[in-house]
C-alpha cells in the first residue's frame, strides 16, 4: 500500500484548542493511526513544521511530542514546496493576513474560526481564496459532536415532524483570576484583543443553526459585560472591556425559532455545558456534547398546573435516551480528515472559508441588533 507525506505548516498551535485538538487529537492521532487511507487505498501520512512566535514554547511542544520540525519563522516555512497546507489557530485578529500571505505562497488553507474580527476582511480572504484555486477550510467542530449528530439523524428520520423551536444553554463560570485561576485567556475578555462571547460564539451558533435547523433569516440579540475587571495569567488586575454574554434570539427558515443563552458567567445546573432542546410538533428531543434524549408526541405525559400540590411528575424520567449505534471519533480529526481528503483527491467538501464568512455576518447582525435594539436580517453572502 502506497504512503504519500504531506507536509502542513501548522500555525498558533501553542495554545490550548490548537495544542489539544488540533495537534494532539486530530493530526498526531491521524499520524499514529497511519495516515488518512484516499478513495484508491493511498494513505497520506501529515508531516507537521509547528510555527510559534515564542521559541521556547514551540520548541517545547515539539519535543513533548515528538515533532521534528518546528520554527519561529513563518515567511522562510511558506517557502517550502514540500508543505501544502497552512493551518492557524492563532488569534482572530492576525488571521486574514496569515491567511492571505499562505494563499499567495501556493498553499491550500485550512484554519479555526472566526476567520476574521469584520465581515469586509473574511469576505476579502474567502474572495482571495477562491481565485487562487486553491483548496480552503474553516472549522466547524460542533457539527461533528455525538449530541449533535445523533440530532441530525433525528431531524433525517423524520422523527420531529414540522421542526417548532429550539432552545440553546451554552456556558459556565469563568473564574476572574484573582483567588481562582481563569481557565480561559485574558485575552478572551479584552473587546481591543479580539475578545467578547459574540464574536466567539455567534459564529458557532450560525453553523450548527443553517445545518441542523434552518439557514438564519434574522436574529435580535442583547449582549452584557456582567464582570467588569478580571485577573490575567501574570496576576495583575484589567479592564474587562469586552461582552461575557449574549442573549440571542434567530428566526430561521420555515418558521423555526431559535433561543440560545450562552454566558461565561453562568454556574452550570444542566447535564452538559452546552445543551439544544428542539421541539418539532411529532416529538422533542434536547442533546449535550455526546448524549441525547428524545420524547415522542405519543410519550408525552399531561401535566396540569396546580401551584398548591407538588408536582407528581418526575419530567426527568419520561425521556428516552438515543443509543449509541455507532464510534463518535474525534470531530476535529474527523474534519481534518474530511479536509485531507479534500486536498489529496479533490473530495467533496463544504466548510468552505464563505462558510466562515457566514459565522462573522452573524456576529456583524448580532452587534448591530444589540446596538439599535432590533431584530436585523441576515442576507444571503455571495462572494
Amino acid at each position: 500500500m502506497a504512503v504519500k507525506r504531506l507536509g502542513i505548516i501548522m500555525a498558533g498551535v501553542t495554545g490550548r484548542m490548537g495544542t489539544n485538538q488540533h495537534l494532539v487529537r486530530s493530526i498526531l492521532a491521524i499520524r499514529d493511526a497511519g495516515g488518512v487511507v484516499l478513495s484508491d487505498g493511498t494513505r497520506v501520512m501529515p508531516d507537521p513544521i509547528l510555527i510559534g512566535r515564542n521559541a521556547d514554547k514551540v520548541s517545547a511542544l515539539a519535543q513533548q511530542y515528538g515533532v521534528a520540525r518546528w520554527s519561529t519563522d513563518l515567511d522562510k516555512a511558506l517557502l517550502n514546496p514540500d508543505d501544502e497546507i497552512f493551518f492557524d489557530a492563532g488569534t482572530t485578529q492576525m488571521r486574514p493576513e496569515l491567511l492571505e500571505k499562505a494563499i499567495k505562497a501556493g498553499k491550500h488553507v485550512y484554519c479555526e474560526k472566526p476567520i476574521a474580527t469584520d465581515l469586509a476582511s473574511a469576505m476579502k480572504i474567502t474572495k482571495i481564496a477562491n481565485e487562487s484555486g486553491l483548496k480552503n477550510g474553516v472549522v466547524q467542530d460542533k457539527l461533528f459532536l455525538p449530541g449533535l449528530l445523533k440530532l441530525k439523524m433525528l431531524r433525517d428520520s423524520g422523527f420531529f415532524g414540522r421542526m417548532i423551536a429550539v432552545r440553546g444553554e451554552f456556558g459556565y463560570w469563568v473564574f476572574e483570576g484573582d483567588w481562582q485561576t481563569a481557565q480561559r485567556p485574558s485575552w478572551n475578555y479584552r473587546s481591543e484583543d479580539g475578545g467578547g462571547m459574540i464574536l466567539d460564539m455567534v459564529c458557532h451558533w450560525r453553523y450548527v443553526l443553517d445545518n441542523l435547523f434552518g439557514e438564519v433569516k434574522s436574529v435580535s440579540c442583547v449582549g452584557a459585560r456582567h464582570i467588569p475587571a478580571r485577573w490575567d495569567e501574570n496576576g495583575k488586575k484589567y479592564d474587562a472591556t469586552a461582552d461575557d454574554a449574549a442573549y440571542a434570539t434567530f428566526e430561521l427558515e420555515g418558521d423555526v425559532i431559535a433561543h440560545i443563552n450562552m454566558s461565561w458567567v453562568t454556574r452550570v445546573y444542566r447535564d452538559d455545558l452546552v445543551t439544544f432542546q428542539v421541539d418539532g410538533v411529532n416529538g422533542s428531543a434536547v442533546a449535550g456534547l455526546t448524549d441525547c434524549v428524545i420524547q415522542p408526541r405519543q410519550g408525552t405525559p399531561r401535566p396540569v398546573w396546580n401551584p398548591d400540590v407538588k408536582q407528581p411528575i418526575d419530567f426527568y424520567d419520561t425521556w428516552q435516551p438515543v443509543p449509541d449505534n455507532q464510534v463518535y471519533d474525534n470531530g476535529f480529526k474527523v474534519q481534518w480528515e474530511m479536509f485531507i481528503r479534500h486536498v489529496m483527491e479533490n473530495a467533496p467538501y463544504r466548510y468552505t472559508l464563505l462558510e466562515g464568512a457566514k459565522g462573522v455576518q452573524l456576529v456583524e447582525c448580532a452587534l448591530q441588533s444589540w446596538k439599535e435594539r432590533r431584530f436585523v436580517d441576515v442576507p444571503k453572502l455571495k462572494v
